[in-house]
């Protein structure tokens, strides 16, 4: 896992790459945004920022309720790339 802080538009532009990645570990269900950087292996505040691009444009979405820990799960809409 990286440690240093790189440029937000740098981790930005990263999304596409990464969202096959994110899509990839919630097929087998929801997830928090620090388990899914623990199961990607990466930041978790840069995890925030694609699992937020995602959100926008409806690739996932969260579970409404209770969030776990303080987290929101976010679970994978029926939309197909």
């Amino acid at each position: 896992m990286r440690t240093t802080n790189r440029d937000v538009r740098e981790v930005i532009r990263e999304e596409p790459v990464m969202r096959s990645r994110i899509l990839a570990v919630l097929a087998d269900g929801p997830l928090t945004v620090p388990e899914i950087a623990a199961a990607i292996d990466a930041p978790t505040h840069e995890v925030v920022l694609w699992v937020m691009g995602m959100r926008r444009y409806g690739w996932l979405a969260e579970i409404k309720g209770s969030p776990v820990d303080g987290y929101f799960q976010y679970q994978r809409t029926g939309r197909v790339s």
